[in-house]
């Protein structure tokens, strides 16, 4: 298929107007999203948050646009929609760039400060063995395949359970979180731009790629995942920081978890 230029309305998702982004792919029938002033931290938005699909698109689909991502600058999100927050706007867009300003190990080193110090004394045991002290971001992985086949497999699966499709202006996964506004860190942390930057690092260390965002949920491929079980500890610990959650409500402890994470080439996150 020939490439085209951007349709008017999506050239409005970039600061500069979209020039000189093209599509190579079709898209299905779908609309801007505008935030919802009540939600902006500054009031009327200068330019819509994401486009999104009207119908569930298919992981083919999602695939050929990651494709595109290079020429187009939209990077595709399957979008876990219910009554909110996409088609209502409930979101707060922020500038990509503030990302610059964070890194996973402040974020880390920040979070387990804070968790620790609220924590009874024999609570330190779900952290073994790091216990009160930090560890710091954990090693890169090893790449095991092509980070896009990977996410391209991901969204596969997940394209299953019938979800719309978002597209935003960013330059990646990690950077569209910010730029779209998402709000799902519940009762965690809901200014996204700091747990974007240790997104990105996961770009870069462990071949991470975003597929999937809901109200109050993640999805994560992994092209280079901890194979063994010290460096899953790591990063056990990592997610722990990033999403209390995920370890707290589900096996209690670091060891449960770096079980579950180890050679896992998905890294599923909700907050309650």
């Amino acid at each position: 298929m020939n490439d085209h230029r951007l349709p008017r309305e999506m050239c409005r998702l970039f600061p500069d107007g979209g020039r000189g982004r093209v599509l190579s792919v079709s898209l299905p029938a779908g609309e801007v999203v505008w935030p919802d002033p009540g939600y902006t931290r500054q009031g009327e938005a200068a330019r819509p948050a994401f486009w999104l699909s009207d119908e569930p698109v298919t992981g083919e689909e999602w695939a050929r646009l990651r494709s595109s991502h290079p020429r187009s600058g939209l990077w595709p999100l399957l979008l876990d929609e219910s009554a909110q927050p996409w088609a209502v706007g409930q979101v707060v867009p922020d500038d990509p760039r503030q990302i610059d300003h964070f890194t996973p190990e402040g974020f880390m080193t920040e979070v387990w400060q804070e968790w620790v110090s609220q924590m009874p004394p024999d609570a330190l045991e779900e952290l073994e063995p790091f216990g009160a002290i930090c560890p710091g971001p954990a090693a890169p992985g090893v790449l095991r395949a092509d980070p896009g086949a990977v996410a391209d497999w991901y969204a596969g699966e997940l394209a299953a359970g019938g979800m719309p499709l978002g597209l935003v202006a960013a330059n990646s996964g990690a950077d569209a979180l910010a730029v779209m506004g998402w709000q799902g860190a519940l009762h965690h942390n809901e200014w996204m731009v700091p747990m974007a930057a240790v997104v990105r690092s996961w770009e870069d260390r462990f071949g991470a790629r975003v597929v999937s965002v809901g109200f109050n949920t993640l999805e994560l491929s992994v092209a280079a995942p901890p194979v063994d079980p010290e460096h899953a500890l790591h990063v056990a610990a990592e997610h722990w920081t990033f999403c209390p959650d995920n370890v707290v409500q589900g096996p209690g402890d670091l060891q449960g978890y770096a079980e579950q994470i180890i050679g896992g080439h998905s890294w599923s996150f909700w907050w309650d």
